[in-house]
């Protein structure tokens, strides 16, 4: 596909080509930066041999990008000293959200099964107000993205919800997604054999995907395709099922329905067998799943054939290799060549199907490898919305209003302005996920074009102007005072990269307003240290680095992980 920063410059020109403010990239075509990636002819033939090269805030600052919304300084100066086992086994560690999504939406409309700030989940439908129940949902979703700790834990449930996705708003029934997403969330790090067992027969999913109707009389092939195309072994050219093989299975998930009395008279996710309903016939696959039969059974043992069947399919050797492949998109890079299937899906593959499916072991593998820190795959790919976003406000650590009212309209903005630009959480556009994963040649650069552009640019500027406390960020540094230093640190927090000497010197006369010594920010930053409260001290400090941090923010580097 090319150096990412060159497709990004274009996008540029045709953006300022459009006459339209605020400027977000600079056309900088004719001066050099320094890159990361090895170039247009990108190549990498490392592998999952343990990583012993450098162990340094560029280190650090490329996982935590790739596997946590933003950085902060605490988070890299308490890895750096761990190494890289140390630290990718403490940012593996699960931590389940284990708080419950709740009313605060009560300015909008009054629920009369729950008062404001008490949860909504398990309480009985609400007819009229499940729209804003699945926006308390999605706020409660973001809200946990942007408090997340020290770990994988919410991207491994951005991952799995892009993977085998239901959409909140098209289901409408808040307490359905919540049940739903509470699986990704429970299993993020857990086994892959009890997620996509586990989803199959949950409630939103058999509604999303018309498994609730699917009897033997008229097997729906709907979801019985998509567990095989899109959620296990995929379309790659060594993925061999057949049509029948997707009527076959079909036919074995006849029978599972939904409790609709339990969902709108107690709000639970609720999904059942219906005996009556499933095909009791013995089911033959293809050569790709071994010519096997799943011999039919009656009564409440025809649920069991489900099991049945994702034991088989994942008994191929396709499906750990498409999964770990995702992995690997998501994660790494977006684009799979021969060494890498190799050196890296391969092997993880076999990891995979050896620890009978557990995810964990294939993560850590994946982040202590050389390939993961190949300097091929560091700044190599766009952010998506969540990502730049996301990464903004938990860099910066933007607190979230305690005030209901407050954090409702907080949150929901912040959605707003993600799904403006492509990427609204619970709402993948189709059940393929979102394009930037699968959609190929573009891939990630999907999330780049003159209108998202823009967007990004206004989501910056807001941020700079009316989220971020610059003073009280810079203050986080180990040496705020020195200019130098402190636009190499805010650069290893805002994009985790090396920049070249002329692009620093840029920054530097941005933070100097021109002056010709480093003591003009040294005199400034000390004293509005020593005298916080003074009006005229407080605003030099806070124009100066509103200044800086737009320009940094407008660097294409920026919008690259």
């Amino acid at each position: 596909m090319g150096d990412p920063r060159l497709i990004l410059r274009s996008s540029y020109r045709e953006f300022k080509g459009k006459n339209t403010a605020p400027i977000l990239l600079e056309d900088d075509s004719s001066r050099a930066r320094k890159s990361t990636k090895t170039g247009s002819g990108r190549s990498s033939s490392s592998g999952l041999e343990p990583y012993n090269g450098e162990w340094s805030a560029a280190q650090v600052a490329h996982l935590l990008k790739r596997i946590s919304f933003g950085i902060q300084e605490s988070e890299i100066e308490q890895l750096i000293p761990m190494g890289v086992d140390q630290a990718v086994d403490l940012v593996t560690n699960s931590n389940p959200n284990q708080s419950l999504p709740i009313n605060n939406y009560t300015a909008y409309e009054t629920d009369p099964y729950v008062e404001a700030g008490e949860s909504w989940v398990h309480k009985p439908y609400g007819e009229g107000i499940e729209f804003l129940r699945v926006f308390s949902l999605k706020n409660w979703i973001l809200e946990s993205y942007m408090k997340s700790s020290l770990s994988i834990h919410e991207k491994m449930v951005l991952f799995w919800h892009n993977l085998i996705p239901t959409q909140f708003f098209l289901i409408e029934v808040a307490n359905l997604s919540y049940a739903y997403y509470k699986i990704l969330d429970d299993n993020a790090l857990g086994n892959f054999r009890e997620i996509i067992k586990r989803v199959t027969v949950d409630s939103s999913m058999l509604l999303y995907l018309n498994g609730a109707y699917n009897i033997k009389e008229a097997p729906d092939e709907n979801y019985a395709r998509e567990l095989q195309e899109l959620f296990t072994v995929g379309k790659g050219p060594n993925s061999k099922y057949t049509e029948q093989d997707v009527y076959e299975a079909a036919r074995i998930l006849t029978g599972w329905t939904i409790d609709v009395d339990a969902i709108i008279d107690e709000g639970r996710s609720v999904s059942y067998f219906e005996p009556e309903y499933h095909d009791q016939g013995d089911k033959t696959f293809s050569a790709f799943y071994g010519n096997r039969t799943i011999s039919g059974k009656s009564g409440e043992s025809g649920q069991d054939e489900t099991d049945e069947l994702i034991d088989m399919i994942l008994d191929t050797n396709e499906a750990a290799l498409y999964i770990c492949r995702r992995l690997y998109n998501f994660f790494v890079y977006h684009e799979i060549d021969d060494d890498t299937e190799a050196n890296v899906i391969a092997p993880l593959a076999e990891i995979f199907r050896t620890n009978n499916y557990e995810i964990q072991p294939v993560i850590r593998t994946l982040l202590k490898s050389e390939h993961f820190y190949d300097t091929a795959n560091i700044g190599a790919y766009v952010k998506n919305p969540m990502d730049h976003t996301l990464g903004m406000l938990r860099t910066a650590e933007v607190p979230i209003p305690e005030d209901l009212e407050e954090q409702f309209d907080y949150v929901y903005q912040k959605y707003y302005l993600m799904n403006e630009a492509g990427m609204g959480i619970g709402d993948p556009p189709s059940v393929s996920g979102w394009q930037a994963y699968y959609q190929q040649p573009i891939f990630d650069k999907i999330w780049i074009n003159a209108d998202t552009l823009i967007n990004r640019a206004q989501i910056q500027d807001y941020f700079i102007y009316g989220l971020m406390d610059v003073a009280k960020f810079v203050a986080t540094l180990p040496n705020p005072e020195d200019p130098n230093r402190l636009i190499i640190d805010s650069n290893f927090l805002l994009q985790g990269i090396t920049l070249d000497e002329t692009v620093i010197s840029d920054l530097k006369t941005v933070l100097l307003a021109g002056q010709q010594t480093d003591d003009y920010w040294t005199t400034a930053w000390n004293l509005y240290q020593n005298d916080p409260e003074n009006e005229e001290y407080r605003s030099t400090v806070e124009n100066r680095l509103k200044q800086l941090f737009r320009q940094f923010l407008q660097l294409s580097e920026f919008q690259l992980m």
